[in-house]
């Protein structure tokens, strides 16, 4: 399948990279419809173009051909937490981590996101440092950590995150922020935002 790069991120980029990867992943489906990674490989896309409904169908048939695959489980993770029932999306992504750890680098940041969801603040802050401790590189936890921090009014550590956020990879951060994914609901964005800016990110 396709795979999506920040070079991807700039104007309509992540759309025609979106689409592309669509088409790839329902043509390896038509190919072999028994064929679970395929789908669950078709359930994450549609879980990023906003397709909640179609994606958690995509994802169950995943599970029911293959009810042990952790990759599964993480995308049936991230749809749950991003759809609107962070609570149940955090059982599935334990359960994909457990199945397969080495799944954990994507899936400690959506349990950040999914406790931050939740306005477990504190717990959110424990997931995302875990992230970072294990995975220091990647921008997307130092985000959830600074909204976290802000909303508990722990400024100066919430700016201290949010500037790691930003330098990290500026591109992310347009992308997730100034702009707005497909797979974030406006109300998601909303709660993030309102964190960030107690962390110290300014009004457009």
């Amino acid at each position: 399948m396709a795979q999506i790069t920040v070079a991807d991120f700039q104007g309509s980029g992540l759309a025609k990279a979106l689409s592309q990867a669509e088409a790839l992943a329902r043509q390896a489906v038509a190919l072999d419809g028994a064929d679970a990674e395929a789908r669950s490989r078709l359930a994450m896309v549609l879980r990023m173009r906003g397709d909640y409904e179609g994606a958690i169908a995509e994802v169950e048939r995943a599970l029911t051909i293959s009810p042990n695959l952790a990759g599964a489980h993480g995308v049936r993770g991230a749809i749950l937490i991003f759809s609107g029932r962070p609570k149940d999306g955090l059982a599935a992504l334990e359960r994909s981590i457990r199945l397969d750890p080495r799944q954990s680098a994507v899936r400690l940041n959506q349990i950040a996101l999914g406790l931050y969801f939740l306005r477990e603040y504190e717990a959110a802050i424990e997931a995302a440092t875990r992230a970072i401790r294990s995975y220091p590189d990647r921008p997307h936890s130092y985000r959830c950590l600074a909204a976290a921090l802000g909303q508990l009014g722990r400024t100066e550590e919430a700016k201290e995150a949010l500037e790691k956020a930003i330098a990290i990879a500026p591109a992310f951060f347009e992308m997730y922020v100034r702009e707005r994914v497909p797979w974030v609901r406006p109300e998601d964005q909303a709660h993030m935002l309102e964190g960030l800016r107690k962390a110290g990110l300014p009004e457009e």
